[in-house]
């Protein structure tokens, strides 16, 4: 019996070994991890609305949350299945086809953008060379789910909130580039596992990017803020201006998933905060193990501080957002580049701006 069930298990384990080995198993392989990165973003999105709400709270000297499940942790999925559960309302004068599709692209791509995001060392869907340029991309086509949704639902008000919400982004996109453009010049790659290993010396946190590129620092993080349509910067949903926005017509589940898409933008940035200026999963007292613990502890960091901007700051006026982001950061962000390019290249400061030198 014994040899029957050992001869049964070699078997199997040959017989999924050439499996896996085909290109059947590989693309099986790819689902499945695409399906758990999935998963984590989704279960990251649940309680990082919870973890929002709650901030919110505590600023306002609120509860919160506290009825639904222990501490109110199921109110989150409580309100997604009163979501789902309600009904659908589509404006009759609206292009239904274009109406649905915006709510899933803002939605994919929001998911897409994690293809090359590392959660550790070697953790990703795709260790690709130019990882930033991949997100950047991906996360630029987000703004197209907004135009289309404002669009389609045939109303002046949403429209105007596309609109806004168009010009904001493309303002913003300008600026995150170039500051990121200051991190690729310092680690001659852009790839994510490359930057964070520039990163990686002897001092621990005072190694990190966000000594050297600091003024960068504060303008990607307040450009993240405006880029995700966070406050101050909400914007295109200043309930007091415009209803709520380009989602106003939207009800249900294409309400859930620009919502969705929304808060997995805003986990997106808090990432890239991590692995562009604070070493990713590296730890900040060198005799501590690295990790993806380190990773999500600073990715919950940010998100904190996300939520508490949020929860203390006025909103903008639309005139002085434009003039932040064309008038001030732009010019900032470019003449940084050329800065850092300059001590970068004839290695004033030896490899504290040009982290190439040391194998980075």
């Amino acid at each position: 019996m014994t040899e029957i069930f050992s001869q049964l298990f070699f078997t199997i384990g040959g017989a999924l070994s050439d499996l896996m080995s085909s290109n059947f198993g590989f693309v099986l392989i790819l689902i499945g991890q695409g399906l758990l990165m999935a998963v984590f973003l989704l279960l990251s999105a649940y309680f990082l609305i919870y973890a929002d709400r709650k901030v919110w709270a505590a600023v306002q000297l609120r509860r919160g949350p506290n009825v639904v499940g222990a501490f109110g942790l199921l109110q989150s999925g409580a309100d997604m299945l009163k979501l789902v559960f309600k009904e659908i309302v589509v404006p009759a004068g609206s292009d239904k086809f274009v109406f649905f599709l915006a709510p899933v692209v803002s939605f994919v791509m929001a998911i897409l953008a994690w293809a090359v995001v590392p959660l550790n060392e070697g953790w990703q869907l795709s260790n690709i060379n130019v990882a930033i340029l991949y997100v950047f991309a991906i996360s630029s086509l987000e703004v197209y789910g907004v135009i289309m949704g404002g669009w389609a639902s045939n109303s002046k008000y949403p429209f105007l909130g596309s609109l806004r919400s168009a010009a904001q982004m493309i303002s913003y996109e300008v600026s995150i580039g170039l500051v990121i453009i200051g991190v690729i010049i310092s680690t001659g790659s852009m790839n994510f596992g490359a930057i964070v290993a520039a990163q990686d010396t002897d001092y621990g946190i005072f190694g990190w990017y966000w000594l050297p590129h600091l003024p960068m620092l504060f303008l990607f993080f307040i450009s993240a803020l405006a880029e995700t349509n966070r406050p101050p910067f909400d914007l295109p949903e200043a309930e007091s201006e415009l209803v709520a926005g380009f989602q106003v017509e939207y009800s249900s589940t294409p309400f859930l998933l620009f919502m969705a898409g929304e808060l997995i933008a805003v986990f997106l940035m808090c990432a890239l905060t991590s692995l562009l200026f604070f070493g990713g999963w590296l730890s900040p007292i060198p005799a501590l193990p690295d990790g993806v613990f380190w990773m999500i502890l600073k990715m919950g960091l940010f998100f904190f501080i996300f939520a508490m901007i949020k929860a203390i700051t006025p909103r903008y006026r639309y005139d002085q957002l434009m003039r932040l982001g064309w008038k001030v950061f732009l010019p900032f962000s470019l003449a940084w580049v050329v800065f850092v390019a300059f001590l970068a290249k004839f290695e004033v400061f030896g490899s504290f701006y040009a982290r190439y030198l040391v194998g980075g």
